[in-house]
């Protein structure tokens, strides 16, 4: 088989580089090693704590022990299917604050400030703005990825964005534009009461046109000759297969995979691929490094009043759900709950917010066990840039064999005294009056957690990952060491190949990965087209006494 363009991974970014390079009339094979997206359990955004434990969708990655975490294994999920993560993801959709972009191009991505993906974001975004309040202006209207907002119709989703409003902080009316900071209605990736994956945005269209094909299979290397990509080796059919591709190889693969696979491919630290016995076609010490996820804590409250999610967290309630669900798209099952949120800055002195919380209206674990005493509320929280960093290394030469995973989270201190002040200010945002008629106990951490050291005790026990891994295969300049591609995702050590997902990320930026992912794809197929959309110089807001205040 051969294509003008070969794109290893059909998730967030490979799906939107599909779509844009097959629209300009090139021919683009997509290599998928997961099966497809079709079922309930994916496309009912209730469903979502599913398919992310479901091994069918999800490569069952784990990190190694952390030590800071009493050397606990954390799961590292992947999507292992049609749409990658976002076909397994909660759907919620954050751009990340203007001052990330900026930090990016700061840094070395030269072309990555708000202003250069600003018009990318639009690209991307079909957003319905009727009764949200928000600035059409800084939205996209006719983008493929639907992107919406629920009902609220729980009195907790609604008193968390007024509790946020009593405590001080602003409410905004859209943290996708033009002001980030403040409590407000989440966006979902939803359209019609159905997951809108990158699968059904992107890749699905993409496919209805004659140039481009889908292929399963286990990509394992990149076949480089004369320092150039010329294809990729798959193995399919109980065989290896070679597919070609003619003019570019593009590694969407994840923040794991794609290092993974540069490194299969003679491509990262030297002294790390010797020790594998992998020939060195370019060392590259960046490859695997800079790793880097939002850890995040549940902050749960007992509900005094039987109005919670816990209600259909039985049989009888969740076959009720998956009906009406399954008869219209309606119901609880057409929304993810993510329904409110909240940006804040954690202290005076910091320009942009640092601090995310995600509300749910339901005391509830990822994994889908709610919390035994019934009724109940959680927000979860993280601080947004950790100095912690971790890295993806080889486990062994056998493509089939899982990376390791170390993300070394908590490594420093800064990320304890952060963390600590975050479940400090969840608690004050909770015992604001907007909760005073539904607020009982509090079940985690627990009134008698106050100390410092209580409080780190909880959260080495309790921290887990958002799921947001980054910054494996960092953007940046050629003359710096620890970068693994330019500013146009061009591989360094090899011609014909770039990486086009969340691995190309200087720094994590604010929010939830999807949205930022996706816009990578979209402005790396520009790239590759020799294209730009022209910079917007839209101004952000700022805390007008930031320096001076925290809210």
């Amino acid at each position: 088989m051969e294509a003008d363009y070969v794109i290893v991974g059909a998730g967030s970014a490979g799906c939107a580089m599909a779509y844009r390079l097959s629209e300009a009339g090139h021919s683009v094979i997509v290599v998928e090693h997961g099966g497809s997206d079709a079922g309930p359990f994916i496309q009912m955004p209730g469903a979502l704590s599913y398919p992310m434990n479901m091994q069918i969708y999800d490569w069952g990655y784990s990190t190694e022990p952390e030590p800071h975490l009493n050397n606990r294994r954390l799961a590292a999920p992947r999507g292992k299917v049609v749409g990658g993560s976002s076909s397994i993801n909660g759907m919620v959709y954050v751009r990340g604050h203007a001052r990330d972009y900026d930090h990016w191009r700061d840094q070395g991505a030269d072309g990555w400030g708000y202003a250069d993906v600003l018009p990318y974001f639009k690209r991307q975004e079909c957003w319905d703005d009727a009764g949200h309040g928000g600035d059409p202006a800084w939205r996209g209207q006719d983008g493929p990825l639907h992107v919406t907002r629920g009902t609220m119709w729980n009195p907790l989703t609604r008193a968390f964005i007024e509790a946020g409003r009593q405590a001080g902080y602003p409410v905004t009316a859209d943290y996708n534009g033009h002001q980030q900071e403040g409590f407000a209605p989440f966006e979902m990736t939803v359209h019609k009461g159905q997951r809108w994956s990158a699968a059904n945005a992107y890749l699905k269209p993409a496919l209805r046109r004659e140039n481009c094909t889908l292929v399963r299979g286990l990509v394992t290397r990149v076949v480089i000759e004369d320092g150039r990509a010329i294809g990729i080796e798959t193995a399919r059919k109980g065989g290896r297969e070679i597919i070609r591709a003619r003019a570019e190889v593009i590694l969407s693969a994840s923040a794991f995979n794609t290092p993974k696979l540069l490194m299969l491919s003679g491509i990262g630290p030297a002294a790390h691929l010797a020790q594998h016995g992998i020939e060195v076609l370019a060392d590259r010490p960046g490859v695997g490094a800079n790793l880097q996820d939002h850890l995040e804590l549940y902050i749960q409250m007992a509900a005094s009043q039987p109005i919670s999610l816990y209600r259909y967290w039985n049989l009888p309630g969740k076959a009720w759900v998956g009906m009406r669900w399954l008869l219209g798209r309606r119901g609880l099952g057409a929304s993810n709950q993510f329904e409110s949120c909240g940006f804040i800055r954690s202290d005076a002195g910091v320009d942009y917010p640092d601090i995310q919380f995600h509300f749910l209206p339901i005391a509830v674990r990822y994994d889908g066990k709610a919390a035994a005493e019934g009724h109940g509320y959680q927000a979860h929280v993280g601080p947004m840039r950790s100095a912690s960093r971790g890295a993806v290394t080889l486990r062994s030469p056998d493509p089939a064999a899982p990376p390791e995973i170390r993300f070394n989270y908590m490594s420093e201190d800064s990320d304890w005294r952060d963390f600590r002040k975050c479940i400090r200010l969840t608690r004050e945002i909770f015992g604001q009056a907007a909760f005073r008629d539904f607020s009982g106990h509090e079940i985690q951490p627990g009134a008698a957690a106050q100390t410092d050291a209580a409080l780190d005790a909880f959260i080495r026990d309790h921290a887990e990952s958002a799921y947001h891994p980054c910054g494996t295969c960092r953007m940046g300049r050629r003359d710096d060491a620890r970068a693994v591609v330019d500013a146009q995702g061009r591989v360094f050590g090899a011609d014909g190949l770039r990486v086009a997902d969340s691995s190309i990320f200087p720094r994590i930026p604010n929010g939830n990965l999807n949205a930022p992912s996706i816009m990578v794809g979209e402005k790396i197929a520009d790239h590759v087209l020799g294209r730009r959309l022209p910079p917007e110089n839209s101004t952000p807001w700022i805390h007008s006494d930031w320096k001076t205040a925290q809210r």
